[in-house]
């Protein structure tokens, strides 16, 4: 049998048909003949061997006399020549069968077909994953002719790691030890796994250049990784703190002008979360092309939903428990079991499912293993917008003064011609909608159901009371303190043990210093 590829010649496409209809040992060297020189064959050659390839894996390959048809399904009664594309009937056409070795073969020449010339980035990826599980018999040139082609940044990352781990086990101790270079330049926790298993190699106990050489690649792997995970722990905390701080600062707010204990805090930031997900499916109904933009339309809904559902709670209910502080905790306690309950009635239970947008989604490598996630960023932008206007809201506006004056002293302020209930009513609504905020910001990380809101309750209450109750500074540092040493903590000692710990670290904080970090000056 001629052979099916010659080196630097174009596809002879009948040969190469008949090969595949012929034994095993022709099929081998048809197919081994395509892979080996793939890097050189013409796109339009390799497409068409990925088609025919596709199709003997398939059984859609029918050979009939000197020629093979390919068939549009199994079992059809007509084909195509594979050679010509002239359509002819299979009447008497048998289909090959192949052997385990010929098989995996063929899967790695089609997976080569697939990432050269496939139209789209999953194609290229399935064929990827095809030569990853026999990288040992894929050529390099062809790794290095896929990768130059290749658009996606990450195939093409996928791409280069694959060649690296096909040099790092080469036998040519120059490509071995540049193989070795490229990988700790890109550092990674893959890398040092990769690094490490050439431990077990010989030529680290008998190279003495291949050890020293693998020894410092591992250490500076091991060092940026460090780095990394340094870096992804600050980033996670940061975030982390961010949601605390919109969570806590309207409850800041609330606590330190009415001395109300509202259990139903964590309630509000749930009802700004399923505002969230109204606007989206409004969005996508009426104006599905602006579906990308749902989350900043959603931003004045969910804090004016919130805010309304407070200043009718405090209107209806908290008014009239003002200076009776246990019968407050349980009014807002059974507030908050009333909105969980009323949710899960007229909505569900089941978690929501929100489309994410470009803006949100995915992330950036930054360093070793640390990525910046867009989920985060964002949350940790809003937080940050937040508190510039929360902060412009106090200290610039007629109602900042007016929620100052009442909390350094409301009997003061009274006499000076405040209305001090209303001003109570309008900081409840304001403290509220802040949370319904911190429920925009959550929808793109966590799950979003009717009891979300009970996981932030406890740590806003903590934040609230380590930085000093109605300050918003003192909210924000605490949020900072409070997000990062659960997030310290957590890997070493779990989720429980974590706030268990910083609750315990707290406590022990207030017994010398009862006021919290930033004490709020008050008018006896």
């Amino acid at each position: 049998m001629p052979p099916a590829l010659a080196a630097e010649a174009a596809l002879d496409r009948g040969a190469l048909a008949t090969a595949l209809c012929g034994d095993g040992a022709a099929q081998a060297k048809a197919v081994e003949g395509v892979l080996r020189n793939s890097a050189e064959a013409t796109s339009g050659d390799l497409a068409w061997a990925g088609t025919i390839l596709r199709a003997l894996l398939d059984r859609r390959l029918a050979c009939l006399g000197e020629s093979a048809l390919v068939l549009d399904r199994a079992g059809a009664a007509d084909g195509r020549d594979a050679a010509t594309g002239t359509a002819r009937p299979v009447t008497g056409g048998r289909s090959p069968v192949l052997g385990l070795r010929q098989r995996a073969l063929v899967e790695t020449a089609s997976g080569a077909a697939s990432l050269l010339t496939g139209a789209d980035v999953e194609l290229r990826r399935a064929g990827l994953a095809a030569l990853e599980r026999r990288i040992a018999t894929v050529p390099e040139a062809l790794l290095l002719r896929a990768a130059s082609a290749e658009s996606d940044p990450g195939l093409r990352a996928g791409l280069a790691a694959i060649a690296q781990s096909a040099a790092l086990s080469s036998v040519d101790p120059v490509r071995r030890l540049a193989a070795i270079r490229a990988v700790s330049e890109a550092p990674s926790g893959a890398a040092f796994s990769r690094l490490s298993a050439l431990k077990a190699d010989a030529a680290y106990g008998s190279d003495p250049a291949f050890r020293s050489a693998l020894d410092a690649a591992l250490a500076r792997v091991e060092r940026a990784v460090s780095i990394g995970n340094g870096l992804a722990v600050l980033y996670n905390g940061l975030s982390f703190a961010s949601i605390l701080f919109m969570a806590a600062a309207g409850l800041a707010i609330i606590f330190g002008l009415m001395g109300v204990i509202n259990l139903a805090q964590g309630e509000f930031i749930m009802i700004g979360a399923y505002a969230t997900y109204g606007v989206q499916e409004a969005v996508r109904r009426l104006a599905p092309g602006w579906l990308d933009a749902y989350l900043l339309a959603a931003i004045p809904v969910a804090f004016l939903a919130s805010a309304l559902v407070g200043i009718a709670i405090e209107a209806l209910i908290l008014r009239h428990l003002y200076r009776r502080p246990l019968m407050s905790l349980l009014a807002t306690w059974a507030v908050s079991l009333f909105l969980i309950n009323g949710v899960r009635v007229a909505v569900g239970s089941q978690n929501l499912q929100f489309a994410m947008p470009p803006y949100v989604s995915g992330g950036v490598p930054l360093y070793a293993d640390f990525v910046v996630t867009w989920n985060r960023l964002f949350a940790i932008a809003f937080a940050a917008v937040t508190l510039v206007l929360t902060l412009v809201i106090l200290k610039r506006t007629p109602l900042g003064l007016a929620i100052r004056a009442v909390t350094q002293n409301r009997d003061m302020a009274a006499c000076l011609g405040i209305r001090t209930r209303r001003v109570d009513r309008l900081a409840f609504g304001f403290g509220s909608g802040l949370a319904g905020l911190a429920g925009v910001a959550l929808c793109p990380i966590y799950s979003v159901n009717p009891g979300m809101g009970a996981n932030f309750v406890i740590d806003s209450f903590m934040v609230v009371v380590l930085g000093g109750v109605g300050t918003v500074v003192g909210t924000l540092v605490a949020a900072l303190g409070i997000g990062g040493a659960n997030v310290l903590i957590e890997p070493f000692y779990g989720a429980v043990a974590a706030k268990v710990i910083v609750l315990a670290g707290i406590i022990l904080f207030l017994q010398r210093r009862p006021e919290g970090l930033f004490a709020m000056r008050r008018r006896r």
